[in-house]
């Protein structure tokens, strides 16, 4: 059955949904143990959010190529393999919220962060209204998401990055962190996603080329790289799309594990509306195929597996017609 996701400011619905679904898989613990799952420390119960918090950091810290190094390409991000990615986290995530919920037809929200780039950024957006995802601080103090150290059903973080990027136990356990327009003072704006979806590459080029090209990485040319945030290379202006919104909001967003923040969740579900909204104006489209060694692109060719421990694997090419499962309420 296919869901509509909508906009979150427009859907309370979806907006209330979407907070208790996270809080309740915050409290289900997922069958594994802490030292199940590689983590260092006392073996304990991982709780089902906190699997996809694991699930990404993991990820993060495997390089494309094998031996190569993460920080430059890795299975998840600053590559072609991006998008595919994420949309299949978006939509593992958006099963189990709907499992634990007991509504099926349950559908992620996006946020549309360049209509509050347009506005100026404010860090005082509806988005992170008391009766959103709270606001800003260490640890966030506002909202359903806010942690308190005497209540174990408050929203708690167990799960960050060490200083070389892979993913240990919080000790102690801590709230959620945020500091708006610390590490960068805007978001994105509408202008600048219009540019990014009507990207065109050289004449000659072959239609693929529009999503992305070799050597499928942060320099490449392509849609892709934009809407992640690696291109126009601009030292005045170092973040750019999805990159800027994880460095504006900064906190936990802004490492490895930053699909603690229920942000991330919102953020990439307008990431992949974008996408899709591209993909809906010129094709359904994506490179490497096949062809391409593997020496140097397994795990980001078409079909290569995405591999998770929450739910069935994926290919980049099963999910570039994700219309079976869900579409948006409105597409760029």
């Amino acid at each position: 059955m296919s869901v509509v996701r909508k906009n979150i400011l427009t859907d309370a619905a979806a907006r209330d949904d979407y907070i208790e679904g996270v809080l309740a898989l915050k409290q289900e613990k997922s069958g594994f143990t802490t030292r199940q799952l590689g983590l260092p420390g006392p073996a304990v119960p991982v709780h089902t959010y906190d699997m996809f918090v694991i699930w990404h950091c993991w990820t993060m810290m495997t390089p494309i190529p094998p031996g190569g190094n993460p920080n430059d390409r890795n299975a998840a991000h600053a590559g072609p393999i991006f998008l595919p990615w994420h949309r299949v986290m978006l939509g593992l995530l958006e099963a189990k919220i709907g499992k634990i919920l007991d509504k099926p037809g349950f559908a992620l929200p996006y946020w549309d962060w360049a209509a509050d780039g347009d506005l100026g950024s404010p860090t005082h957006a509806t988005i992170f209204a008391e009766d959103y995802l709270g606001g800003d601080g260490d640890p966030v103090s506002t909202g359903r998401f806010a942690f308190d150290p005497a209540d174990p059903s408050t929203f708690t973080v167990r799960i960050e990055s060490d200083p070389s990027g892979m993913p240990v136990q919080a000790d102690p356990l801590r709230g959620l962190s945020r500091s708006f327009a610390a590490d960068w003072p805007v978001l994105p704006t509408s202008a600048e996603v219009k540019s990014t979806l009507a990207y065109a590459p050289p004449n000659g080029s072959q239609p693929v080329d529009r999503y992305d090209t070799r050597n499928f990485d942060v320099s490449s040319q392509g849609f892709r790289n934009l809407l992640e945030g690696w291109t126009p290379s601009d030292p005045l202006r170092p973040v750019h799309m999805h990159n800027q919104v994880h460095v504006w909001i900064s906190g936990d967003m802004a490492f490895g594990t930053s699909p603690n923040d229920p942000a991330f969740y919102l953020h990439h579900c307008n990431v992949d509306r974008m996408w899709e909204g591209w993909m809906n104006r010129f094709g359904r489209i994506y490179s490497p195929d096949m062809s391409f060694p593997a020496n140097t692109f397994k795990g980001e060719r078409i079909d290569d597996e995405i591999v998770s421990p929450l739910g069935p694997s994926a290919t980049p090419g099963s999910v570039l017609d994700f219309s079976s499962v869900c579409t948006y309420d409105v597409l760029p």
